[in-house]
Parts: structure tokens; C-alpha cells; sequence
């Protein structure tokens, strides 16, 4: 849909209304194509695998049995 920006000024939420639902809205002015409206889609960030190397230390005995559970183990 192509509409003047005189026009756009009085449907301004008509048009914002057809963005976001898909419809490509460009605003013209004069003959011009001057602005498509468009909807803003948020972007999750993507998890950067290996980021955390380094950060996580884990003691050599972590799988050990803890000294105080050693009654229960016999």
C-alpha cells in the first residue's frame, strides 16, 4: 500500500495497524517513495557457546564422597 503523507497524517494508526500485521506501508512524498513503515522484531541473542570457558573451576575431588557421608557408605 502506497499513501501520501498528507493522507498518512489522518491514518496514522490505520497504517501502523497494517505494519504490524504484514502489509508493506511506504509513505510517499510527492511521486517518491520516502518511508516504509515496518514492524520492529526483537531478536533473542543466540547463546555464544565456549563464552563461559575459564570462568567455571571444579576442585579435582568433586566426585569424592563427602567426609561427613563416609558413616553412611560402609
Amino acid at each position: 500500500m502506497q499513501v501520501s503523507l498528507t493522507e498518512a497524517a489522518a491514518s496514522l494508526s490505520d497504517l501502523v495497524r497494517a505494519a504490524i500485521a504484514g502489509e508493506e506501508v511506504i509513505l510517499l512524498d510527492g511521486d517518491r517513495p520516502a518511508i516504509r513503515l515496518m514492524p520492529i522484531i526483537s531478536v533473542q541473542p543466540r547463546p555464544q557457546f565456549g563464552s563461559a570457558k575459564g570462568l567455571v573451576w571444579m576442585s579435582d575431588d568433586f566426585d569424592e564422597p563427602l567426609a561427613e557421608m563416609k558413616e553412611y557408605m560402609e
